[in-house]
């Protein structure tokens, strides 16, 4: 994971840039065309790196509110700006009159724009001797917002924005340092305009299992946010279905944000809404919850062949198996 979080193999306090790890960039395609392929997958560098990033990030929060004092570098001031026009464009597009209420074909115009101007909105924020990687790495932003023919968002584009983020790791633009800042500001920021397309445009979940998966949306504010509350002294998993506990801590807990959401957009019983998280809220603690989440994650989302037949690979997350 070292190699993922810091390429350059640089120490802590150097502040000298990372020196260049060599890739030879290029567009990413997706690789696996059919179930008997995730094999391949499972096995793959892009599996090993993607994963490390996650638990790195994991083990990062772990029992850190997201108001708590850290690192922000240049790079993650640069991504919050990039996100923050994306934001800018939903208000400069707001949805069209149409007979059907879900999936806004306003979408698609919003989706145009990113689509014409990614690869100069990543190129912005990669330091000067790595622009090369920006058409590889714009690939993963375009991904990680959404499908504009369906209009539908699910946890694969969830995952197209972690790798972009692993992407921008593996070229030394971020480093092992701004790990809280990735997760409590970058993400987070994400998450935000997320929820604002998918409420503004009424976007559908993709590959939704309804009451029975996790969220119709996301997935990793749920294994991040849960490491955040590890070792807490007083919430208990069985204290999220409370909507004064919610209330009264999600702006220091990403799991807690994430509950508020559903709470806002769903009407009825919780336990009926969102039963695999009412489950969940007989766990017994952070911990467990943690573990168990990113088992289900493995099981749910990484290794079911409708989200990871979009997946894209390239130089740096590559098809190619690990290296024994």
């Amino acid at each position: 994971m070292a190699e993922t979080e810091h390429p350059s193999g640089s120490s802590h306090d150097d502040d000298k840039p990372p020196s260049p790890v060599s890739f030879n960039f290029m567009l990413p395609k997706k690789e696996i065309s059919m179930g008997s392929g995730m094999g391949k997958w499972k096995r793959s560098q892009a599996y090993a790196d993607y994963m490390g990033f996650i638990l790195t990030l994991n083990e990062g929060v772990k029992g850190k509110k997201l108001t708590c004092e850290y690192h922000v570098s240049e790079t993650v001031e640069k991504l919050l700006a990039m996100l923050a026009t994306l934001d800018r464009w939903i208000d400069e597009t707001p949805p069209v009159d149409q007979p059907f209420r879900f999936g806004n074909k306003a979408y698609r115009t919003w989706y145009a724009k990113l689509d014409q101007e990614a690869e100069a909105l990543v190129t912005a924020i990669l330091p000067s001797q790595r622009h090369d990687a920006a058409p590889e790495i714009a690939v993963y932003l375009k991904e990680a917002v959404g499908n504009s023919t369906r209009i539908d968002y699910g946890t694969g584009h969830e995952a197209a924005f972690a790798a972009f983020l692993c992407c921008l790791c593996k070229v030394g633009a971020l480093r092992i340092e701004d790990r809280l800042a990735i997760v409590f500001k970058v993400f987070d920021k994400y998450l935000r305009v997320m929820r604002k397309l998918q409420k503004t445009y009424r976007m559908e979940p993709a590959g939704s299992q309804g009451v029975w998966g996790l969220d119709d949306f996301q997935f990793l504010p749920f294994i991040w946010g849960s490491s955040q509350l590890i070792d807490h002294p007083t919430l208990e998993p069985r204290h999220f279905v409370e909507e004064k506990v919610v209330n009264e801590n999600h702006q220091d807990y990403m799991f807690l944000e994430s509950i508020k959401f559903i709470n806002e957009m769903k009407t009825g019983p919780f336990a009926e809404h969102s039963n695999q998280l009412w489950n969940i809220s007989a766990v017994p603690s952070w911990s467990k919850v943690n573990q168990g989440l990113i088992r289900m994650y493995k099981a749910e989302c990484l290794e079911k062949f409708p989200v990871i037949q979009h997946f894209k690979f390239g130089s740096l997350l590559s098809i190619q198996p690990v290296k024994p």
